[in-house]
């Protein structure tokens, strides 16, 4: 293995660290802002749960696309450290200022920006399966499936007449686990007791007695359910994005043949730093998350967790390597939008979402220029 090669791979774990601490406002943001658990309780619980997904995202399905952003043969080792460079700076860019961008597009864009760069744009893998266009297309599928989700759970969850509700719930369900192709049998089953547990825990509140108290005590509850299922997805979808830029700086080193010989080793180590620097925190983005958009309650905030998992899980077995800030952050306009339109504070909505549109094409730019500038002195 080349020094280059170890050097782009200790550069992209690092990026993968700071991705955790850039995104735990993904897992994190409406269970602090709820008051469910306290700053330090969320991440640890976050982390845990990042690091889980390496024993449920088996397939790196969504490793597989990142690496064929470009094609191969049009790419080389300073490609893709250009492309991690310019990454990790737009990463800690966005960090300081506290905008939650999404770094699985920061990766891709410095990625194709710096194999533009090398050897134009032919060289960029524009296709919708498995291609750049994919990604494009699920910048603006991701939020929008994950607020129309959001709305629809919170309708139902706020419905007041019990046995309506219950059979919502159970119809849905049925019918996800009977008519869905399901890749991987956890997802069937993760579903299916993602149900029950919801059905239970109303039917538990339903025969004690409905009253505020103890229906908001539920929901903080099951906000440790939801907030897994994020954290889970959030593990699983960004830290196959590394592995990708991994398995493509491999493949250009010639270390491995093809992105499917990838070693186990590295699944295991981007996981484990993706959860590390999940415990890190990432507290400016917190805060926009949790509060500047909407004011979340513990019911929103399982709603809008909710949402966003199933989204993540569903982009996942599809192999759309999604951003987990656009899904969550879209889930969040969700509950608040049921409220009223004017509980979103559309005014940060917007700056958000062209801190979104810019992302790609800013990060490419820096790692076109970053990659002209490390060809002039090798």
């Amino acid at each position: 293995m080349s020094i280059l090669l170890i050097t782009i791979i200790i550069l992209a774990i690092g990026f993968d660290f700071i991705n955790g601490f850039h995104d735990a406002a993904n897992s994190i943001a409406t269970i602090v802002s709820t008051k469910v658990l306290t700053p330090f309780q969320a991440v640890v619980w976050a982390a845990f749960f990042n690091f889980l997904a390496f024993f449920i995202f088996s397939d790196h399905s969504v490793a597989n696309t990142v690496a064929k952003t470009v094609h191969e043969g049009s790419y080389d080792l300073y490609v893709v450290l250009s492309g991690v460079i310019a990454a990790i700076c737009w990463n800690l860019l966005t960090w300081w200022y506290g905008i939650p961008s999404s770094s699985s597009h920061t990766l891709i864009g410095g990625f194709a920006g710096a194999a533009v760069a090398h050897s134009g744009f032919s060289g960029v893998n524009w296709s919708l399966d498995g291609g750049i266009s994919l990604t494009l297309l699920f910048i603006l599928l991701a939020p929008i499936v994950g607020m129309i989700i959001s709305i629809f759970i919170t309708l139902v969850t706020i419905q007041k007449n019990f046995w309506l509700k219950i059979s919502i719930i159970i119809a849905v369900v049925a019918s996800c686990l009977i008519f869905i192709n399901f890749k991987k049998p956890f997802e069937f089953w993760a579903l299916l007791v993602l149900g029950v547990i919801f059905i239970a825990s109303y039917f538990y509140n339903y025969l004690k007695g409905e009253n505020a108290y103890r229906t908001a005590n539920m929901y903080k509850s099951l906000q440790l359910v939801s907030s897994a299922g994020l954290s889970i997805g959030h593990g699983g979808s960004d830290a196959q994005k590394v592995m990708g830029i991994i398995g493509a700086a491999m493949v250009a080193g010639h270390y491995i043949p093809t992105i499917a010989d990838i070693p186990v080793w590295v699944p295991f180590v981007c996981y484990t730093a993706i959860g590390l620097g999940t415990m890190s925190g990432g507290w400016k983005i917190v805060k926009t998350m949790g509060t500047k958009i909407t004011k979340v309650t513990p019911l929103e905030g399982v709603c809008a967790e909710t949402a966003g998992a199933i989204t993540l899980f569903a982009a996942a077995n599809l192999g759309a390597p999604v951003s987990t800030t656009h899904t969550i952050t879209g889930s969040i306009i969700g509950v608040g939008a049921t409220k009223r339109l004017s509980a979103v504070r559309w005014g940060v909505t917007v700056s958000l979402i062209w801190a979104w549109i810019l992302t790609i094409p800013v990060s490419g730019l820096l790692a076109a220029g970053i990659y002209s500038l490390i060809k002039l002195f090798i």
